[in-house]
């Protein structure tokens, strides 16, 4: 059975997260990975429907993408979860709990570097014209990751060479 792992993709809305994990899925699939998806806009709608845009909420929506992903781990899965997941606290929480899943180096972070200035100038959803509350980067804080795995610059990047960069690391790793 292959290694289980977890990548977590973390950044700010509109970073790039999703666009970048949908682009690595075909590249881990032509390696012979099954790969599940858990992206924050449909988990918010089927695992976290009711959850709101407070603290409290927001941690508890990123735990519950966590256990699931620790479960796909611990059965030798490859997850590909893309959450903004704000909170450093609560990332290494699900560190922690996808690494008790599939040992140590199962979870590996990447953080979506992408400047605040960017995503507002994309702003795809319309979420920061919109003045959403509790709009992380604006109200509501961004922590980014102090050691992830891997770093993606998405502006002077383009998402094929991030999706690329990603699997060279899981070869590098093994995983692959």
């Amino acid at each position: 059975m292959s290694a289980g792992a977890c990548l977590w993709f973390t950044g700010l809305s509109g970073s790039g997260k999703t666009t970048t994990a949908e682009a690595l899925l075909p590249m881990l699939e032509q390696r012979g990975r099954t790969v599940t998806m858990l992206d924050g806009d449909v988990v918010r709608t089927h695992l976290s429907r009711g959850l709101g845009f407070s603290r409290e909420d927001r941690d508890e929506n990123v735990r519950r993408v966590g256990y699931v992903a620790a479960e796909i781990v611990r059965h030798g899965g490859l997850v590909v979860c893309a959450l903004v997941s704000p909170y450093r606290a609560t990332r290494d929480e699900v560190r922690a709990m996808v690494d008790a899943a599939g040992g140590p180096g199962s979870f590996i972070e990447i953080h979506v570097d992408t400047p605040l200035e960017e995503v507002i100038a994309r702003d795809v959803k319309g979420l920061y014209a919109a003045g959403t509350k509790q709009m992380t980067g604006l109200s509501d804080p961004y922590e980014p990751p102090l050691t992830p795995e891997l770093t993606l610059e998405t502006v002077e990047r383009t998402v094929a060479q991030n999706a690329q960069q990603v699997l060279d690391y899981l070869v590098g790793r093994g995983l692959l």
